[in-house]
């Protein structure tokens, strides 16, 4: 199976005119930059995010001068819009209604699924405080700085379909985030109608993997309703995301399960067979039967770059029992005598594949 490897970004700062573009454009697009370049690349691009941000925020004495300025109440942030939040009211008199909301001055970044304290003024309200956050899903960004993605959520719902064609290598980055911040994963294969009607060897092997190793894996089909109901069940009374490449129905899947969401769908790219962007801002939703989800972007690659090699392979779970039982104590699980893990693989007790993805993603780390 075809392994997914993370690339890098090249962002030329070089101005380029018309007559030059055509040529030149190609060959600046596709340089490598260096460790400096992407730094200060970073820092504009966060001088120029705390310049907007900082449009949009309150600070003290303005607060005082709002008006209609009203008491401080609880709430949750639905949709994070940069520099404003969308918030519903947790307490009367605002309780399910939906505010746009400023930021007070030197607030953290919120993402949606936040537990905050506001107060309504005209006319939007303000946030003044974010509480402790009981989980995050984060996720560096393509300069390497640590995103979070959504936040207070307990379980990770991670969508995959036979088309676009389904990488384990990406399930697993997916998981090993999943274990890091002991967040409950579920695998979601939607489009499983498809299954009847064509061979798909490949998704077949990995329901097949993904099962013996101990995962719970839900087959489900926006298009046909298959298996909503038990995806309903498993989600209700959870605060639960879904994350998967763009493509896999995860909008598709929500409507069926809200369907007055009304997510826009989009269609795959013709050449590549990839998904097309269609959710641009992660949001959360009430379901019906209970519990909340939280729609998120749909993206092509998941770095693990914030976590330590340690963190890595523990987030393997089939790996654990034969962790700390290899001959030498600074293993690499490579070629060493002795090594626990690949006599585990030897004996068919863990998948050489699943090693295989260890192995590509600490590469990929060393490679940054």
């Amino acid at each position: 199976m075809q392994n997914v490897t993370e690339s890098v970004y090249a962002i030329s700062l070089t101005a380029i005119t018309p007559d030059m573009q055509s040529n030149q454009g190609k060959v600046l697009s596709n340089r490598r930059l260096s460790k400096r370049q992407k730094d200060r690349i970073q820092a504009i691009q966060e001088r120029r995010r705390e310049r907007a941000n900082l449009k949009q925020t309150v600070n003290d004495e303005e607060l005082k001068n709002l008006q209609g300025l009203g008491q401080e109440t609880l709430g949750t942030v639905i949709t994070n819009y940069g520099a404003q939040v969308d918030i519903e009211g947790a307490e009367a008199p605002f309780a399910r209604q939906i505010v746009r909301c400023h930021k007070r001055t030197n607030m953290e970044t919120l993402v949606t699924g936040d537990k905050v304290i506001w107060r309504h003024a005209e006319p939007h309200g303000v946030v003044v405080a974010c509480e402790p956050r009981q989980s995050e899903l984060i996720r560096p960004d393509i300069y390497g700085k640590l995103r979070p993605v959504a936040a207070n959520i307990d379980r990770i719902a991670i969508v995959f379909a036979p088309k676009p064609i389904p990488h384990s290598n990406l399930l697993d980055r997916y998981l090993v985030a999943a274990e890091a911040q002991d967040i409950t994963p579920l695998l979601v294969l939607n489009k499983a109608d498809m299954l009847d009607h064509e061979d798909y060897p490949d998704v077949d092997q990995l329901l097949v993997d993904y099962r013996s190793i101990g995962y719970e894996v839900i087959e489900v089909s926006a298009k046909t309703a298959l298996g909503i109901d038990e995806l309903q069940n498993y989600l209700a009374e959870h605060t639960s995301i879904f994350v998967g490449q763009s493509g896999v129905g995860k909008s598709s899947l929500l409507n069926q399960l809200l369907p007055n969401a009304n997510m826009q769908i989009g269609p795959l790219s013709e050449n590549k067979e990839e998904g097309t962007h269609t959710t641009t801002a992660s949001r959360l939703f009430h379901l019906i039967g209970g519990g909340e989800i939280i729609d998120s972007p749909g993206i092509r690659e998941f770095a693990l770059t914030h976590l330590s090699q340690d963190k890595i392979i523990d987030g393997f779970i089939d790996f654990r029992p034969y962790l700390g039982n290899c001959k030498f104590r600074d293993c690499q699980h490579n070629k060493e005598i002795g090594c626990a893990l690949l006599q585990a693989v030897a004996d068919k007790k863990v998948l050489q594949v699943r090693l295989n993805n260890y192995r590509q993603i600490i590469l990929s780390q060393q490679e940054r």
